[in-house]
Order: structure tokens, then sequence, then C-alpha cells
């Protein structure tokens, strides 16, 4: 079991969540991921790392799955200009590669911001750590469990 995986089981666990990651296919998209598992696209919710240009340090934006990230809507939550994330950067700060950023679990944990499209959900489902593990959880867990405020930042 990888460090991420093992990282998101934890914090699961820590939060008062039960364990429920499932391996999966390696699905490149929200629409993918919602049919491997046989839920609406908008339960999906996409990790959407954006670097603060002033800051240095990742920005999270937790979105359903069939919403797009506004980017000028994201940057005045932020507080500053948002920049893309090299893989790199991502990897240092959250401990996740690119396509595996859980919504819990990063070695520092970001600012976050959560799209209140998800509340609509009894469950909703995230990446655990890596390309081919999700986990489902109630919306209003992931958020709090991430510190991630509900906010409008998408188009």
């Amino acid at each position: 079991m990888s460090k991420s995986l093992k990282r998101v089981r934890a914090a699961l666990l820590a939060h008062g969540m039960d364990d429920t990651i499932i391996e999966t296919g390696q699905a490149t998209t929200a629409q993918m991921a919602a049919d491997e598992i046989g839920c609406e696209v908008d339960q999906i919710v996409k990790s959407i790392i954006f670097l603060g240009e002033t800051s240095g340090d990742c920005i999270l934006f937790l979105t359903a799955g069939g919403n797009q990230v506004d980017p000028i809507k994201a940057a005045k939550l932020a507080g500053e200009p948002l920049g893309k994330a090299d893989a790199a950067t991502i990897r240092a700060q959250t401990g996740f590669a690119i396509g595996g950023v859980s919504p819990i679990g990063h070695l520092t944990p970001p600012r976050a911001f959560f799209d209140p499209r998800l509340l609509d959900f009894a469950l909703i489902w995230g990446a655990a750590g890596t390309p081919r593990h999700v986990f489902n959880a109630a919306p209003a867990k992931i958020s709090e469990s991430s510190n991630a405020q509900p906010s409008d930042f998408t188009s």
C-alpha cells in the first residue's frame, strides 16, 4: 500500500469517517470515474490545485465533477493571483501526485474551498491518494475534514 493511500486512510479514520477506499481503474476524467463507480458526475470531487503567485502556497478547490473552477472567482477568494502549480510543487506540498490528490490527508494542509454543489448529495467520491483509489463520505464531513470553506468559485 502506498504512503499516500495510507495517509488518506489514516485521515478518514482520524476524522471519524468510515474506511470506504476502493480500487478502480485509472479514470482520467470525472465522467469516467462516475461511470466506473456508478454515480452522478457531480458526486465526483475534483481536487483542483492552484499556486498562489504571492504566497507560493498550493490552494485547493474541491469542486463537483461537472463544474469548472472560474479563475477570476478563485483568485478573489484566495486573495492573490493564482497560477498553475507544477507536479513537483504539488507533490512537495500535498504529498500527492497529480491524478491522486485527495481532499484530505495532505502533508501540509492547504487553504481550501468547497463547491456548494457537492452538498446536494448524501455521498461524494474523492481521490484516495492514488489515481486508482477513491473513497466516499458525506460532503459535510469532507468539507470539515479538509477545512474547506463552502464558496462560489465555479463558472
